[in-house]
């Protein structure tokens, strides 16, 4: 069963349907969907271009904007972003950006297309703290401009989330490998089991580097105080992160008890179905007109047949696994076994021996600049949403603040 995880779950265009959605596209003078981009990858350009047969100049436009753009193209929750501002959905339903993206960025790497040439060295030196998409972005942005960059990223391997957090069947390392080797191809450099504030202090990175650029991501599962202790509860990233280290190659129970509504919590149940756990249940504060997680990752679960119970919380246990449920309207209450009880109710930032003041996930900054410092944040620490999007966006975000400071604006 273990193989259908590592399968990725939505196939790809082939050369004749990639055509015909991109022949759907109404050309739009003033292109709401590259407006409604966190990235500015501009869909609007690269749809054009891949309508008239330019898939050359389609790859350009995604790669010179987007640094992760295969990443992208598969993960990111489209039906809230660049299809929300389709002018298609009036007439019948949006054009399948994400999917004319990943068969650009295919493309782009099956023919070896080496778009990026940057610029000669420019004497300056950054820091960026994590490899997380804000980081790896930030890097790439800086790296073309002619910055020598170094990551310090306290894994095993780089890609932060993306690697060790997105299940395989979404999200294959390989693509995660593709993107990082680009960026590295840039010169970029990559200190891995390297933690900042264990291993090396921010203060020798400071005195170092003409900036430094921070992008810790939310890695740290949260615990709500009933389970603390409790030997039947895992938290989600660290289940996760354990399935696709392991491939697909753990041990699955009978009855699974998942709480939570996110995309974490819907990676969490459909994980646990492509491996073959019979009893999936998801018990999700949120009713299902509040749903935080992305219709794609909904859908999946739902087809997988995953039991969703929307609008209750926990409130107790009880020995043998029992959970018990209130629900946040009605006078309604559930108890539910499980062999495993699985935490998907949020992640926090763990920024050990930084010295950051870390306030709801985030770092109090002026833009994204910490004031009188070469600091700079970018990623989950920064404003903005907590998705790979917005951490492409923050990080080119950064790229651009720095290289203002260090020319002095």
């Amino acid at each position: 069963m273990s193989k259908k995880y590592q399968e990725e779950y939505e196939a790809g265009y082939s050369p004749r349907l990639v055509m015909e959605e991109a022949s759907r596209c109404l050309l739009c003078l003033d292109a709401p969907c590259s407006q409604h981009c966190p990235a500015g990858t501009d869909p609007a350009k690269f749809i054009r271009s891949v309508r008239f047969k330019n898939i050359k100049g389609a790859a350009e436009t995604v790669r010179i904007n987007n640094a992760l753009g295969a990443i992208c193209a598969r993960v990111c929750p489209t039906e809230r972003y660049c299809q929300e501002g389709c002018s298609r959905s009036g007439i019948d339903k949006p054009i399948d950006i994400g999917r004319i993206q990943r068969y650009i960025t295919d493309f782009e790497a099956a023919t070896k297309m080496e778009i990026w040439e940057p610029k000669p060295l420019n004497g300056k030196k950054v820091a960026v703290v994590g490899s997380g998409p804000g980081g790896l972005t930030a890097a790439a942005e800086l790296a073309l401009e002619g910055f020598k960059v170094t990551i310090y990223e306290k894994d095993a391997q780089a890609g932060g989330y993306l690697r060790y957090g997105i299940p395989e069947y979404r999200l294959s390392n390989s693509v995660v490998d593709r993107e990082i080797n680009r960026i590295v191809r840039l010169g970029v450099d990559i200190a891995l089991n390297t933690r900042v504030g264990v291993d090396v202090s921010l203060e020798d990175l400071e005195k170092e580097n003409d900036a430094v650029v921070i992008s810790i991501g939310s890695c740290k599962g949260k615990v709500l105080p009933m389970f603390e202790n409790n030997r039947k509860v895992k938290l989600a990233v660290d289940w996760l992160k354990q399935v696709k280290s392991r491939k697909g190659k753990v041990k699955i129970p009978e009855n699974v008890l998942v709480i939570g509504g996110g995309d974490v919590a819907m990676d969490t149940v459909t994980t646990l179905k492509l491996l073959g756990c019979p009893h999936v249940t998801d018990v999700v504060y949120e009713q299902f007109n509040e749903f935080r997680a992305s219709e794609k990752e909904l859908k999946s679960a739902q087809e997988q047949g995953v039991t969703i119970i929307d609008g209750y919380i926990p409130v107790g246990t009880a020995r043998g696994g029992i959970v018990k449920f209130k629900h946040r309207i009605i006078p309604s209450e559930l108890k539910i076994k499980a062999d495993l009880i699985i935490l998907a109710v949020g992640q926090c930032v763990d920024p050990t021996g930084l010295g950051l003041e870390i306030n709801r996930g985030e770092v109090t900054f002026e833009g994204n600049h910490l004031k009188n410092s070469k600091i700079f944040v970018a990623g989950d620490i920064a404003h903005g949403e907590k998705t790979v999007v917005w951490g492409v966006r923050t990080g080119k975000e950064v790229a651009y603040a720095v290289r203002q400071f260090v020319r002095g604006k």
